[in-house]
């Protein structure tokens, strides 16, 4: 079975930086990614990560969020820079195969909220 454990979310103001961790166990995914997740919305690809370093962003993060991964401990993170207002949101942690980036994800995790004030 795997697990995915996010941490790192916060409040945080407008123009400042955090970092999202994302504890992955088990095994059986080859591909991972952040999704975020406002009251009402659909819940929305942010960065993800394939083939071990490939990397893609939705354009509203694009040159402000990095998306990385720590092979020896498992674990993804989310280094978001330039945070702004409409940044804030439940950021979740996904794992998949390789049409993760479709949309077909396998595990998700429980969530972390951001929360951006001005």
């Amino acid at each position: 079975q795997v697990q995915l454990v996010e941490s790192g979310g916060g409040l945080v103001q407008t123009g400042g930086s955090l970092r999202l961790s994302c504890a992955a166990s088990g095994s059986g995914f080859s591909a991972m990614a952040w999704y975020r997740q406002a009251p009402g919305k659909q819940r929305e690809l942010v960065a993800a990560l394939t083939g071990g370093t490939s990397t893609m962003y939705a354009d509203s993060v694009k040159g402000r969020f990095t998306i990385s991964r720590d092979n020896a401990k498992n674990t993804l993170y989310l280094q978001m820079d330039t945070l702004k207002p409409e940044d804030t949101d439940v950021y979740y942690c996904a794992a998949g195969g390789r049409w993760l980036i479709l949309g077909k994800v396998d595990y998700w995790g429980k969530g972390t909220l951001v929360t951006v004030s001005s």
